[in-house]
């Protein structure tokens, strides 16, 4: 799911990823869940660790409202260092400003 530039709020959008992610979810079990927070390179690296960080609470919060259990979601923050599109340093990029959310076996780990 994608995020609006220096935001970590939840657009409308995002919540209806969200919603299928746990919908998907319930037909997991008790799967494990990793949110792996990104950013563009518009920032310094150290804010955008901040701003991952950040994102990735959001998510967790969302999810955790809505019936995932706190306990089997893990998160990294990853700042700009793993774009999904690479750019150079300063540039807005949509797709790199991104929480990736992986479940079942092997995440979370």
């Amino acid at each position: 799911m994608f995020f609006d530039w220096d935001k970590s709020d939840i657009t409308p959008d995002a919540a209806g990823t969200l919603d299928t992610a746990i919908s998907a979810y319930a037909d997991c079990g008790m799967a494990r869940i990793m949110l792996a927070g990104h950013t563009d390179r518009s920032g310094t690296p150290k804010y955008n660790i901040g701003l991952s960080e950040r994102r990735n609470t959001s998510v967790r919060a969302y999810i955790t409202e809505r019936g995932v259990p706190e306990a089997r979601v893990t998160s990294e923050a990853f700042g700009e260092s793993s774009p999904a599109v690479p750019t150079a340093d300063g540039v807005r990029e949509l797709q790199n400003r991104r929480v990736e959310i992986t479940y079942g076996p092997g995440s979370g780990m």
